[in-house]
């Protein structure tokens, strides 16, 4: 992995409506059940104006499936005319003939994705590119052209990261464990996990000190503005933030 650069610290803001009171975490063998159940969560939340994504479904639609599947790094299921694909550790399956989205079959659930993750699913789908990473994480205010895009009502909440980790940033790494995160060696505490394959993320924690409150940072690769647009890639890094704090404010 290449260098660190451009952090983007805490501050204010409040885009995402969860408060973590306590940090306990599971034992590993409730793994599949706590992120299942965790994704659950924001699957069942009523959502309106998925209308929004009927402009992906027509371009999907029009697309050579195996050829997508390629450049998305999931898998083409010809027997049903569907993709198989991963969002934070969950699998989904894609029918771009009824366009619907459900969780997949392995989850012994029968629900159907969120607005989030069908706009996440369905953009990466589209606009993902057979192209390696960069190798060069970048802060938000460093993708191309984020600087103005994150800002205000685009902001993203890491303070909650920071006041989630900070007390103790060990537990970043436990937590990551179950979305089969890849420990990394920034701040305190860090981790790396896949949103969509060609979507890595890493959140970076540093523990307060007789100096400075904890904070807490959220890096992308540089070319992951080559793979989702840049509305996209906030609501993933969203969802992102969300699940991980669900991860410790689930399983007391």
């Amino acid at each position: 992995m290449g260098g660190f650069a451009g952090a983007y610290e805490a501050g204010s803001g409040d885009p995402i409506q969860m408060v973590v009171d306590r940090v306990v975490l599971a034992p590993y063998g409730s793994v599949g059940l706590i992120v299942r159940s965790i994704m659950g969560d924001f699957i069942s939340r009523p959502q309106e104006n998925y209308g929004v994504h009927e402009q992906f479904w027509e371009r999907l639609a029009g697309l050579p499936r195996e050829e997508t599947a390629k450049r998305a790094q999931c898998r083409y299921l010809a027997e049903c005319d569907s993709f198989a694909i991963s969002l934070l550790n969950t699998e989904y399956v894609v029918d771009p003939v009824r366009r619907t989205i459900r969780v997949a079959a392995e989850s012994r659930e029968d629900r159907e994705a969120g607005y989030s993750q069908q706009l996440c699913i369905l953009a990466y789908l589209v606009n993902a590119r057979d192209l390696p990473r960069a190798d060069q994480l970048v802060g938000v205010e460093r993708l191309d052209p984020g600087g103005f895009f994150f800002r205000g009502s685009h902001r993203l909440p890491v303070e909650k990261l920071a006041n989630a980790f900070g007390p103790d940033p060990r537990l970043l790494h436990e937590a990551g464990r179950m979305l089969d995160a890849v420990p990394r060696a920034f701040g305190d505490a860090s981790i790396e996990l896949l949103v969509l394959s060609r979507i890595p993320v890493t959140l970076v924690i540093w523990a307060a000190d007789d100096e400075f409150p904890a904070r807490a940072s959220i890096l992308f690769d540089q070319n992951a503005t080559v793979q989702l647009p840049l509305d996209v890639l906030f609501s993933g890094a969203a969802l992102t933030i969300n699940v991980v704090l669900s991860i410790v404010n689930t399983v007391i």
